[in-house]
């Protein structure tokens, strides 16, 4: 007979701490614990596809920037491959497609470098559009927000995408677009993240 597990309670959920950036972020926090900080480099050398940038400001609901926010990143490569045991097919060598940034102390801008992902089968065999799952943690969020970065010139693919269709109010998903510019000729992706009041950005319950 199954035993009924009465006596573990749920824990109750807290805000990330004030060392969330030792823990999972030392090297930005000052120390040198690791030779290669982990989740710096997301595509690797080796990866196909056009090479990006991708960055932003995380802004509270006054529109002040966050500087403590830690951001996770997780993607497929160019040809809308995961690395992951349970997606079908191979990705180069040395591309794990997941990346982990924090905000600048200063000014909370956030940045990474990357490759273009390409677009992804989903659930049902609907293809999604390219995008990039973001999550995103700091002090006062008590559970991570997880978003997606979608790209303005995948119009038509994103049109087309059955997350972005979940969304009811058609204005909202602009909030999820991030707008390409170049820079050093380098396609360079803007994406801001508000967290609360107009504009807030689309966060998906998963």
């Amino acid at each position: 007979m199954r035993q009924k597990l009465e006596y573990l309670k749920e824990t109750p959920s807290q805000t990330a701490g004030p060392y969330v950036h030792i823990g999972l972020a030392p090297g930005a926090a000052g120390f040198e614990i690791y030779d290669q900080e982990l989740g710096w480099d997301i595509a690797g050398p080796k990866a196909r596809g056009e090479r990006i940038r991708v960055e932003g400001v995380v802004t509270d609901g006054t529109g002040s920037p966050v500087k403590d926010v830690l951001l996770e990143a997780w993607q497929a490569n160019a040809d809308g491959i995961y690395a992951h045991p349970e997606h079908t097919g191979e990705v180069e060598d040395g591309f794990r497609g997941w990346g982990r940034v924090i905000t600048d102390f200063e000014t909370g801008e956030w940045g990474f470098d990357t490759v273009k992902p390409g677009p992804v089968m989903g659930r049902g065999g609907q293809i999604m559009a390219p995008h990039i799952n973001l999550w995103i943690v700091a002090r006062g969020i008590n559970v991570g927000l997880n978003t997606r970065i979608y790209f303005e010139d995948e119009a038509a693919s994103n049109a087309a995408d059955p997350v972005l269709n979940v969304i009811e109010w058609e204005r909202r998903r602009a909030t999820l677009i991030a707008r390409r510019s170049e820079r050093d000729s380098k396609a360079v992706y803007r994406f801001d993240i508000r967290l609360q009041g107009e504009d807030e950005t689309v966060f998906f319950d998963i």
